[in-house]
């Protein structure tokens, strides 16, 4: 479904400190953004933000990256950080936005700045010519690789079996083990999961949510 495009949503954006509109001017000093030396983990496709921000509110000491492409989609997250962390100054939310299209990220973080990587029910793009757009496909991680740290880890969920298991062969291509894996997680042993809003809805209509969780060598 196509989204109405809302003009007030930039301005909204850019007047907030937790919204990045200058993507490439902090590569390697993103903790110089958040000032402090905490790790930083990265949510690629943030949505609407109730992902993160529960992540953050869960997680005081770890700093957070959200990157969706849209602003109509990105602004609804930004009030969704807000409302949850409910905190007196935005600039003390451990979260930060940004506008970006995933394809041109790295430009955007340094060597051994991320220590995380979060991917949840991105687009299976399922016609083979379009497989490389897929964010787990081995063109992406070979990008992450670059900014990942050796030991960091990045955890996947899907409701697209093919692409699930297509994913399980990316990682693996990539140099990364396979810690976790399952294809029911909601009836897994894993007990780390953080609903999302997409998550929440198809879930209550009977459809599985798989999840890997895999550690780069």
């Amino acid at each position: 479904m196509r989204l109405r495009k809302k003009y007030w949503a930039r301005p909204e954006m850019e007047a907030s400190h937790i919204v990045i509109t200058d993507q490439y001017d902090h590569k390697g000093k993103w903790n110089e953004e958040f000032k402090n030396n905490n790790e930083i983990h990265l949510e690629l496709g943030c949505g609407r933000g109730g992902f993160i921000a529960e992540k953050s509110k869960q997680n005081l000491n770890i700093n957070f990256v959200g990157i969706d492409l849209k602003d109509e989609v990105l602004v609804v997250a930004l009030r969704k950080v807000i409302e949850v962390r409910k905190v007196e100054k935005e600039q003390n939310i451990n979260v930060r936005l940004m506008p970006l299209n995933i394809a041109l990220i790295d430009d955007v973080f340094e060597k051994d700045e991320i220590s995380r990587i979060y991917i949840n029910f991105c687009n299976p793009w399922p016609k083979e010519r379009h497989n490389k757009r897929r964010l787990t496909h081995s063109k992406f991680l070979t990008n992450y690789k670059e900014f990942l740290k050796s030991g960091s880890e990045v955890w996947f969920k899907t409701d697209d079996t093919e692409l699930f298991n297509h994913s399980l062969e990316y990682f693996k291509e990539c140099g990364f083990e396979i810690l976790f894996s399952t294809y029911d997680l909601h009836h897994s042993d894993f007990k780390k999961n953080v609903v999302t809003e997409y998550e929440a809805k198809f879930t209550g209509l009977g459809m599985k949510t798989m999840f890997l969780q895999a550690k780069l060598l």
